[in-house]
């Protein structure tokens, strides 16, 4: 996809790319650039955040920044431009890009409806970030603190005519006001994007919403008192000599002070979709077995001292995921997929290792390709890489597809174990549970052990009993006597 276009010898534009495969959105989460700043092709301009992982997006050009279309927070579609570069500075005088034509309805500019007047003639209001950038637009002083009271007055204005009271004298706004602050000409609430989103998360009509804003504009928390109770609704307070009027049943919605509404979107909202379509795709099986992995941790304390290994990351998952590998290649039927159009089965002669990541943003699952290939290690360098990276939140989207197997650790957490659900598009994943010190029947004797429980879901269209219980047999086994690494490698 092109990511950029030509609006003049001047400016240029990019455009939000499809940063993963088949992406249709990405939300803004960090500028790193304000209008003015200088840029370089190749200079990171912004973090997004896509179904599938935060990324960084760098601008291909040299130039400065002439303007930002959209507001950190904001939800753009693929395709549309979010970045305006002039690439000529200094050339003299030239015509700005014009907003492109799928952005979102735009929100005034702070001179806009200020209190002092109309807006200069054939203008109207457009999104700050959106429109007409900060240098160009010529804003009138504002009058003193005259604009503070008139927005109070007409918030309870706006209220009372919700309540169906008319508005007190008292409270009747200035004649320079307009008489629906919240409301541009049209009637339409003034409220910016990520406002407008979480209205509509919250269930909540803007035209119902008191603004408090500057100039009549509603913010998250007029949004969010809406959703409360009567009798938790702020609203702007009356005169001493009348009584507060009732917020009208309608906008009872949820106690804040009791619930907390997060809009699902990101990598949670893709979660959500690809578990559930997993969940009631495949026919989930889960076999458990627990194991003695005395003797594997005593090995992964020999490899920290092994001079081979030295400056890679060491650790049980590592063992663990080195046996699941050789149980694939003993039992190579598992690693395979379900094609539902075609209705085939896929075996694949590769390994792509998923390892489940528990990320401030959700749980994500890059894997190591061509994991099958790797030493011992190799294999702990890639662990280990995977797992920075994705502490970091910088995993990228080509990271996380193609994957054929995966493992969970829900060890780290405490957890003897678990029913994992399958990936999307893959056979089989394997929970790994925490290692403790247990009493264990070794040699005939009652005597402490390392412990632990592995479980192995699998689907069962293409993976019967017989199968899945070798593959979790050999991994056990091989964790319980790692020499097996040796031999069956």
């Amino acid at each position: 996809m092109t990511t950029m276009t030509e609006t003049s010898a001047r400016f240029r534009e990019f455009k939000m790319p499809d940063v993963g495969e088949g992406l249709t959105e990405a939300e803004i989460l960090k500028w790193f650039v304000q209008p003015g700043d200088t840029v370089t092709d190749g200079q990171v301009v912004c973090e997004v955040e896509t179904a599938k992982a935060a990324v960084e997006l760098p601008i291909p050009f040299d130039g400065v920044v002439h303007e930002l279309r959209f507001p950190e927070g904001t939800t753009v579609d693929v395709g549309q431009v979010i970045i305006a570069i002039d690439v000529a500075p200094g050339s003299g005088d030239a015509p700005a890009p014009a907003p492109a034509a799928a952005a979102p309805v735009q929100e005034p500019v702070e001179a806009a409806g200020s209190g002092d007047g109309d807006a200069p003639k054939g203008r109207t209001p457009v999104l700050v970030g959106y429109g007409v950038a900060e240098s160009s637009t010529k804003r009138r002083p504002r009058k003193g603190a005259s604009a503070a009271p008139e927005a109070a007055a007409v918030a309870a204005a706006v209220q009372a005519e919700l309540n169906g009271h008319a508005a007190p004298a008292a409270a009747a706004p200035a004649p320079s006001v307009p008489a629906q602050a919240g409301a541009q000409d049209g009637g339409r609430p003034l409220a910016k994007p990520p406002v407008r989103k979480l209205a509509k998360d919250l269930g909540i009509d803007l035209a119902t919403v008191v603004p408090t804003g500057k100039d009549g504009i509603i913010t998250r928390e007029d949004v969010h008192a809406a959703a409360a109770p009567a009798a938790t609704t702020p609203v702007a307070a009356p005169a001493p000599s009348q009584a507060a009027p009732e917020a009208p049943a309608a906008a009872v919605v949820s106690d804040s002070a009791r619930e907390t509404r997060i809009p699902v979107k990101g990598v949670r909202k893709a979660i959500a979709q690809a578990m559930v379509g997993s969940a009631f795709t495949a026919p989930h099986v889960t076999e458990f077995v627990t194991v003695d992995v005395t003797r594997t941790m005593k090995l992964v304390a020999e490899l920290k001292e092994d001079k081979d290994m030295a400056g890679v990351r060491v650790n049980p998952l590592l063992i663990i995921a080195k046996a699941l590998l050789v149980a694939i290649k003993r039992n190579p039927e598992v690693n395979a997929a379900w094609d539902e159009a075609n209705q085939e089965i896929v075996q694949k002669h590769y390994v792509n290792l998923g390892i489940a990541a528990a990320t401030p943003r959700g749980l994500i699952v890059p894997n190591i390709k061509d994991a099958h290939d790797k030493t011992l290690p190799q294999l702990a360098a890639a662990l280990g890489e995977l797992v920075t990276t994705a502490r970091d939140g910088k995993t990228s989207p080509a990271a996380m597809a193609g994957g054929t197997v995966t493992i969970t650790n829900v060890g780290v957490f405490g957890v003897d174990t678990g029913t994992p659900i399958l990936n999307p598009g893959e056979s089989a994943i394997l929970a790994v549970g925490a290692i403790k010190l247990q009493p264990w029947v070794h040699k005939g004797k009652v005597k402490p052990r390392q412990v632990t429980t592995l479980a192995l879901s699998f689907d069962h269209r293409l993976v019967d009993g017989e199968l899945g219980s070798k593959v979790l047999a050999d991994v056990a086994a091989i964790l319980e006597q790692p020499k097996r690494l040796i031999t069956w490698a």
